[in-house]
């Protein structure tokens, strides 16, 4: 059974391992509004399930991770909730879910989210982490016929970049040019985006501190969609994310 506690009106979990947290879903995952997973950290000896594992249980039942925080000495936390109808997956999340898939690990739920994500082109406009995001070339051209934008653009750090681009890369189609136009007009002003990119910042910041003790591999894995910052997906701004696990795929 989990250990609860209570964190900013939803539950505080720890799962030991992979079973735990699965069963929790079984039962709970079309009932509860979320929760905030504890994650022990890598010296803490504590039994836990690692980051990796939680995102790919949750995948697996039409949830996604989002913004992680540090705890305490012992522990960090990251909230899970339920896939929002319209929320924007990350590409590393679709290939999770291929391998889920075909490891047969899929519930009903998690499947109903990605054939909803199918349907209406979220699951093609997939976005890709900082990694391997690049610049469009409707961007480009929007860039190349404003200097000052792109002399700006040019002067921006990784975060604000990415915080940039991933507002593109998850713009809807009919909302894309005019997305641009607006981030283009930011940039002319010397603005970078925001509001996004100081949630970014604090977010990255928060999970480098919460990260340090934990081990290489579940870091990479968590910290995706730092991101995918790993934009969590459950955010939609980019969170050093990645139904979506988030700014939360």
């Amino acid at each position: 059974m989990p250990q609860q506690t209570s964190l900013q009106n939803h539950p505080t979990l720890s799962f030991p391992t992979v079973a735990d947290m699965e069963s929790f879903l079984e039962v709970s995952h079309s009932t509860s509004s979320g929760f905030y997973l504890k994650l022990a950290k890598k010296n803490s000896g504590i039994p836990s399930i690692s980051a990796a594992e939680a995102v790919e249980v949750a995948l697996c039942f039409g949830w996604i991770d989002g913004r992680a925080n540090a705890l305490d000495s012992n522990y960090w936390t990251v909230r899970y909730t339920p896939r929002r109808p319209k929320s924007i997956w990350s590409q590393k999340n679709v290939a999770t879910v291929g391998k889920l898939i075909e490891q047969g690990k899929m519930r009903p739920a998690g499947l109903a989210a990605v054939e909803a994500a199918k349907d209406d082109g979220r699951w093609e406009r997939a976005y890709a982490g900082p990694a391997t995001i690049t610049v469009p070339n409707d961007l480009t051209a929007a860039l190349e016929k404003e200097l000052q934008a792109k002399v700006f653009f040019g002067r921006l750090n990784k975060s604000e970049r990415y915080a940039v681009l991933h507002k593109v890369a998850t713009a809807s189609p009919k909302n894309r040019a005019n997305r641009i136009k607006a981030l283009v007009k930011q940039l002319v002003e010397g603005k970078s985006t925001g509001g996004s990119v100081e949630k970014l910042k604090k977010t990255a910041n928060a999970k480098k501190a919460a990260s340090k003790t934990v081990p290489a591999k579940r870091r990479a894995s968590s910290l995706e969609e730092i991101k995918d910052t790993a934009p969590s997906e459950d955010s939609q701004v980019p969170q050093p994310r990645r139904e979506g696990l988030r700014r939360r795929q």
